[in-house]
């Protein structure tokens, strides 16, 4: 019962219509409680997870691909993982292109995997999508696998010339980092 300003009455508050309102904050103020307390676990555990500060001053690589000849790859170090980046001759980019990507696990073109203008360079993470093993085939006189590019020795994924998975339990593609030349095409920065 309300008095005529709408307002509760000495007899309302006797008779328990106050419980209710009572009630309800206490129901509030225990899930906001709750929500806090979820916060103020979950928060340490996520932002544990942001990488450290050594890896954020790693966080660009330039390489110089000057040097590099058709058919030569080097490896270089990004974020502490390696870096596979290769000329590929006229042959491996022949070969790249006459695979018709819709038939790939990954579908993806050489040309979607480098870069305008510098399509026989391919720059890659040199991490196996499957298990993370480094691939073989970027140093001389290592294993390429059939087709021509990297083999995962840890448990035979092979990647063709253009570093498309094509054969093994790997799901996707080696990634492309995002990367840019410098004006003259002499250097990558990679990051």
């Amino acid at each position: 019962m309300t008095d005529t300003t709408g307002t509760a009455t000495p007899e309302m508050l006797a008779d328990g219509e106050d419980g209710v309102r009572r009630r309800d904050f206490l129901n509030i103020a225990a899930v906001s409680a709750t929500g806090i307390g979820g916060v103020a676990v979950v928060y340490p555990l996520i932002s544990q997870m942001a990488p450290s500060a050594d890896v954020l001053a790693e966080s660009s690589t330039e390489v110089d691909v000057s040097a590099i000849q058709p058919g030569q790859a080097i490896k270089a170090i990004f974020r502490k993982q390696p870096l596979f980046v290769r000329r590929l001759t006229q042959r491996e980019i022949d070969e790249a292109n006459a695979v018709d990507a819709g038939s790939l696990r990954d579908p993806q073109t050489l040309a979607e995997r480098t870069k305008e203008g510098h399509r026989d360079m391919l720059v890659t993470m040199g991490v196996c999508t499957h298990l993370g093993c480094v691939p073989l085939g970027a140093a001389e006189g290592e294993p390429r696998g059939e087709f021509g590019g990297y083999f995962c020795p840890c448990h035979g994924s092979q990647f063709d010339t253009a570093a498309r998975i094509r054969k093994g339990p790997a799901p996707t593609n080696l990634e492309v980092p995002e990367y840019e030349f410098n004006p003259d095409g002499t250097v990558i920065t990679v990051g």
